[in-house]
């Protein structure tokens, strides 16, 4: 679990491709400090497994599944990536609760400063924007962000200077592709209302058989 409040940018040193699957190896500092195979750890909000370690990097497999839901097949050496390492028990809750299950991708359609903040709009599917409300939470490209404005074709959100400058948010340009990973409260609650037993939706009488 993460929470989307990312702790430094790195750099990918390579990406071995396989057919449908890739091992991609990441240079960092902070991150590394105690790091070790096994953790998991967030890539452009993309939930990987450390599967080995060197003094200045770390490298993770990246299955098909993760190729199909994400944009990590895009990467190449020289890419920036956003990284952040699971959650400790004893750690702030800063953002926003962050699996690192990407639900899919968004296309940057917009990019506008607003005084010392940078606008950013994100064209997305219909499956995604469902779960986008305004004033609620996402996560683009690992980044804890709070929705500003939403459509029926995309949603913005306003980037402070802060994170535009320690995350790789701050280079992303028109056309740019990100990952995006919806709240996950919301797909909860839509699967319990829309169970077999709850077919007929919420009524006075539900309520009150289950204590409301």
């Amino acid at each position: 679990m993460f929470t989307g409040i990312i702790e430094e940018t790195g750099t990918v040193r390579s990406v071995e491709k396989g057919g449908r699957s890739a091992v991609v190896t990441v240079d960092a500092s902070a991150v590394l400090s105690d790091l070790k195979p096994g953790d998991s750890i967030a890539v452009d909000g993309v939930c990987l497994t450390v599967v080995s370690l060197s003094e200045h990097s770390f490298s993770a497999d990246v299955m098909h599944e993760t190729v199909e839901r994400s944009d990590l097949w895009n990467l190449k050496a020289g890419s920036v990536v956003n990284l952040e390492r699971a959650m400790p028990l004893n750690g702030r809750f800063g953002g926003h609760l962050v699996a690192g299950h990407v639900d899919g991708t968004g296309v940057i359609s917009r990019v506008r400063k607003d005084e010392n903040a940078v606008w950013f709009t994100v064209r997305t599917s219909p499956g995604i924007l469902r779960y986008v409300v305004e004033r609620g939470s996402v996560a683009v490209d690992g980044v804890s962000l709070t929705v500003a404005e939403v459509s029926e074709h995309d949603f913005s959100v306003s980037v402070i200077p802060h994170t535009a400058r320690h995350t790789a948010l701050g280079a992303k340009r028109v056309g740019d592709t990100v990952n995006l990973e919806n709240d996950c409260i919301g797909k909860y609650v839509e699967k319990l209302l829309c169970a077999p037993e709850r077919q007929n939706g919420i009524s006075k009488e539900f309520l009150a058989r289950y204590g409301f």
